[in-house]
């Protein structure tokens, strides 16, 4: 996402690889090409040369809807979140958990009916949880948590 505004997702890309996004761009809009560019965290390589990885990142939003009264926890294409979270970690299953934990410090990772975002009436009755499951959220990662929890099938 390399465009003029260089938003958030720009910076955590930048930061999470170590390839200067803002300084190429710049560069880049003042009319020069990608392999006349040198790499100024390398020195060596051009711009056009990617960085290999070999770590996963997750950018994952942080909501503090309870906070307002009167506010739906329903989103939609609306900015809601009030920051995010950066994890790196060797995979997924990594990262996931410690996003979860980063966003919410009260958890231990990614919990389904131990989180306690998931209210017992809800995932004891399958007819609830699966409105759950389709209403976009900010609680709806634990309720697909809570679903694996009860058996539910990844399709």
């Amino acid at each position: 996402e390399v465009n003029a505004r260089l938003s958030r997702s720009s910076a955590l890309a930048s930061k999470a690889t170590g390839y200067p996004l803002a300084y190429v761009a710049t560069k880049l809009s003042l009319g020069r090409d990608l392999v006349s560019i040198r790499n100024s965290v390398t020195k060596t390589t051009t711009a056009c040369f990617e960085p290999s990885l070999d770590y996963c990142v997750l950018k994952m939003p942080r909501w503090d809807l309870k906070k307002f009264q009167r506010v739906s926890n329903t989103l939609g294409s609306s900015m809601l979140s009030v920051g995010e979270v950066m994890a790196i970690g060797r995979g997924f299953e990594e990262v996931i958990q410690k996003a979860c934990r980063m966003v919410n410090p009260s958890l231990t990772g990614l919990e389904g009916v131990e989180s306690g975002l998931i209210p017992p009436e809800v995932y004891n009755d399958k007819e609830t949880l699966n409105g759950e499951l389709r209403k976009p959220t900010d609680t709806r990662l634990f309720a697909v948590m809570c679903a694996l929890e009860q058996g539910y099938s990844v399709d």
